[in-house]
């Protein structure tokens, strides 16, 4: 019996990052993370902080995969509405979560500033969310149902993501090995798809880079759930390289 595939995407909001003022650090960290659990990440999207694309795109993803989670817009700005989003999205209230005030407020107090509106804003969650604890900075994150909101600042986000992976439903990971072709990836390219055509429960990849002795060279990587499955693609990858490189040396030689 095959065990079932856990998915996830990726929801990243914020115009910062669409203009390429801030840099996002969180999608291959959260990817690798994800890969390491056996949750297999299938999509990423970037929005704007504009409400109907925020809903839009939550319930496009929500529903297609079985985690969705964002990052950004969490934040004690006007333009820091991905909670309201949030709320919209599922047609639930928001309101000021008793327990989201006192941890604000507290970290407020130490911290000797004021526990105003604009803090107060990160303390409004969508009813029937559960929070997502925040150890570096104290405003917390939440998750609705399979929607796991997080904040962009990289470090907030790993220690986000470090509470709630244990919560996580977990699938069989995926194990890959990489075979160095020591040719160019359009010499392998058509044989490499009859390969990955005959190995179908089997993920079969082409990377090219540059090699400083050799020049252009291509390494190639097979990926799969089932060991003994891989096992026969790489041995199947490995002999398509043997036959086309001896064709290649016959090609040159003649």
């Amino acid at each position: 019996m095959t065990a079932a595939i856990v998915t996830a995407s990726i929801l990243v909001i914020g115009d910062e990052i669409l203009s390429g003022r801030t840099k996002d650090k969180n999608i291959g960290y959260i990817a690798e993370y994800l890969t390491a659990l056996g949750i297999d990440l299938r999509e990423v999207r970037v929005v704007p902080d504009i409400e109907d694309e925020i809903v839009a795109a939550l319930d496009a993803l929500r529903r297609r995969y079985t985690y969705l989670f964002t990052t950004g817009g969490i934040g004690p700005t006007h333009d820091d509405i991905t909670a309201d989003a949030v709320a919209k999205a599922f047609k639930v209230p928001l309101e000021f979560h008793p327990e989201a005030v006192r941890i604000i407020s507290e970290r407020a107090k130490a911290m000797g500033t004021e526990m105003n509106e604009a803090r107060m804003r990160m303390a409004r969650i969508p009813k029937g969310a559960a929070l997502v604890a925040n150890k570096v900075s104290g405003a917390p994150g939440f998750q609705l149902d399979n929607v796991i909101v997080m904040a962009g600042i990289p470090t907030v986000m790993q220690a986000m993501l470090d509470i709630v992976a244990p919560t996580l439903k977990t699938g069989v990971k995926m194990v890959s090995e990489t075979v160095r072709a020591d040719a160019r990836e359009g010499d392998v390219g058509t044989e490499l798809g009859a390969v990955a055509k005959a190995h179908p429960d089997v993920i079969i990849g082409s990377y090219p880079f540059f090699d400083d002795k050799l020049g252009p060279n291509t390494n190639i990587v097979v990926r799969a759930r089932e060991p003994e499955k891989l096992a026969a693609a790489r041995a199947d990858v490995e002999a398509m390289l043997k036959r086309v490189k001896a064709q290649m040396g016959a090609w040159k030689g003649s």
